[in-house]
């Protein structure tokens, strides 16, 4: 049995630093404090959003309307159910691009971003459960 013989002609191999592995660069890092008040911060833009009734739901006159991207999709439910004239007891079925029902929570802005269609979030309402 033969020994191998060692690579002389090849450098070394180093293992990395114990900086690199932990991270620790020269690049300044936010804390955690600053990335939370940073997400926080609710984006002031606007998205442009078209409602179109299915079934037996009303009609809108103007169905098109512009919402802060920081919104939460609850601020949307509760301005369609304004224009609609509904009552809190009311059912109101709302779906993005007749697809999904979207969590309340969701932000307009993500949603848009997800599921914009040439410019708008398509929003969907009804007022019996109209998919899935």
């Amino acid at each position: 049995m033969s020994i191998p013989t060692p690579d002389l002609l090849s450098p070394a191999i180093q293992s990395p630093s114990a900086e690199l592995m932990l991270g620790n660069s020269s690049i300044a890092q936010p804390t955690a404090l600053e990335a939370l008040e940073f997400y926080k911060k609710k984006d002031p833009s606007k998205v442009v959003v078209r409602f179109k009734a299915i079934g037996s739901a009303p009609i809108m006159k103007n169905n098109v309307f512009k919402a802060t991207a920081g919104h939460k999709f609850q601020a949307v439910i509760l301005f369609l159910r304004q224009q609609l004239g509904m009552k809190k007891d009311e059912p109101l079925f709302t779906y993005i691009n007749a697809a999904f029902a979207p969590a309340p929570d969701d932000t307009v802005g993500n949603l848009f971003k997800c599921f914009g269609t040439e410019g708008h979030l398509i929003v969907n309402y009804s007022n019996t459960q109209a998919w899935g």
